[in-house]
């Protein structure tokens, strides 16, 4: 979110007088496509087989097949392929590698034609069809017709696999209490592909389920109550993803990338005389509850990547990669100078705001806080955090996780790796307000403070249902699975 409340002024209304204060402190510290079985347009020789004539030494008549399998007069019909007798002609395949044809019928008499095969499933071509062998002069029967050859799928085909959403992770955390999260639940899935559209399903209050495809350019997208957003094939959104006063929302499998990649001022909200922090989050979350992130890949955004603040509730992070493009911050009167405000993940975005209290209750786990992050892997006021199985890796980073006020935070079995400050309090005044209590963490290479304690009331105990893994193996886990599949 950005760092005065007043630059939402025009998005939160009445609500503003609850939430006073800077949004964004500055922290301390610097086919194969068939062929064959569903060929469309090989001719066929005779169908499947010469028929079966009398006496005589012409070979059989090709008949016009379209794929499939071509039904001769005589003999038996041949399997996806040029049947037997003439020879066939050559046709492109679709939906698999055509087989080659059938053995070579022994004509008798001209067989009359087969008649026309049924097309299978056209897709792209494939290799192309191998005709059946010419017929010998010899009496006797047709021969019979050749397997297909096997089908898989290719691009243009029946269909490909990435336009299958993979299977959402199981929904553990926050999330997952005092009610649930589902989303657009059952309903049948629409296909997005622009800004406007992906504006238009997104859009109010009615349960909806949206796949998203292509790279969808800068824009501002607005996501309402009661949506799960998929992205499919590599699917990205670009600018900024607005999750405000929306409750029951899942949006996975999908790259989101804020407008500031390298350089804040490429944001249209970027002011110069503020610097980074007056320009969008890559995603916002405000108000609402209820909110699911799953295997995303979240990055360059402006002020934050993911920042949650104003009284949000019951939200899961999981399998999410978050980073950052070099860049620095180098005007305005919160410049961070060569931190670049590269701030990931705000959680709070002031102090003594009564409207956050009791709520913020957020899980992060196997989430993977890596390239050029500076800060905030959260930085956390209010609220019950719960971290586990989680990894760090940003050589850049001041610190990683950061109690604030009244933050109430349980960092367990995850892996911090090469890192600086694995968990720190904001300040001493903050110390007395916030706990944070960190149990089978793994720290390899690292430097600087392992905070525990502090003066406020200590989490413990999540009060729902988890598994949390030894941290031995969380960072390669989280390596090979974070970010969409």
């Amino acid at each position: 979110m950005r760092h005065f409340l007043t630059a939402r002024a025009a998005r939160i209304g009445a609500l503003a007088f609850l939430f006073i204060g800077a949004c964004t402190t500055s922290e301390p510290g610097t086919g194969n496509e068939g062929s064959g079985g569903s060929a469309a347009g090989n001719t066929g020789a005779g169908g499947a087989t010469t028929g079966t004539g009398g006496s005589g030494n012409a070979t059989g008549a090709a008949g016009a097949g379209t794929g499939g399998t071509a039904t001769g007069t005589g003999g038996t019909a041949g399997s996806d392929v040029t049947g037997s007798g003439g020879a066939g002609t050559a046709g492109a395949g679709a939906g698999g590698t055509t087989g080659a044809g059938g053995s070579a019928g022994r004509g008798g008499t001209t067989g009359a034609g087969g008649s026309a095969g049924r097309g299978g499933t056209t897709g792209a071509g494939g290799s192309a069809g191998r005709g059946g062998a010419a017929g010998t002069a010899t009496a006797g029967r047709g021969g019979a017709g050749g397997t297909g050859g096997t089908s898989s799928t290719g691009t243009g085909g029946s269909s490909s696999n990435c336009m299958t959403p993979p299977a959402a992770s199981a929904l553990v955390g926050w999330a997952s209490t005092n009610g649930s999260t589902t989303g657009g639940g059952s309903v049948t899935a629409q296909m997005v592909s622009t800004v406007s559209a992906l504006n238009a399903a997104a859009a109010g209050s009615t349960p909806a389920v949206i796949y998203v495809t292509g790279v969808l350019p800068n824009g501002m997208i607005k996501i309402g109550s009661n949506k799960t957003i998929v992205g499919l094939c590599g699917a990205e959104l670009h600018g900024h993803v607005d999750v405000v006063g929306s409750s029951n929302v899942i949006i996975r499998n999908i790259k989101i990338v804020g407008y500031a990649v390298g350089n804040c001022s490429l944001d249209p909200s970027y002011t110069s005389t503020v610097g980074c922090s007056s320009g969008n989050d890559a995603v916002t979350v405000e108000q609402g509850s209820h909110i699911w992130f799953d295997h995303d890949d979240i990055s360059d955004g402006t002020d934050g990547n993911l920042d949650i603040t104003l009284g949000a509730n019951y939200v899961t992070v999981s399998w999410c990669k978050f980073h950052y493009t070099p860049r620095t911050d180098n005007t305005g009167n919160d410049s961070t100078g060569a931190a670049g405000h590269r701030y990931s993940s705000l959680v709070g975005g002031s102090d003594n705001s009564a409207g956050d209290v009791g709520k913020l209750n957020i899980t992060w786990h196997h989430n993977w806080w890596a390239d050029n992050v500076v800060e905030r892997q959260p930085r956390v006021r209010y609220g019950q955090n719960h971290l586990f199985n989680n990894l760090w890796s940003s050589s850049a980073a001041n610190y990683c996780v950061r109690a604030g006020m009244d933050a109430q935070i349980l960092v367990e079995n995850n892996a911090f790796v090469g890192v600086k400050n694995p968990q720190q309090f904001n300040s001493t005044a903050d110390q007395m307000t916030s706990y944070i209590t960190s149990m089978g963490n793994l720290y390899s290479g690292t430097s600087g403070t392992q905070s525990t304690g502090g003066g406020g009331t200590p989490f413990t105990s999540a009060p729902y249902t988890y598994t949390a893994d030894p941290a031995s193996g969380v960072q390669a886990a989280v390596m090979a699975g974070a970010g969409p599949q």
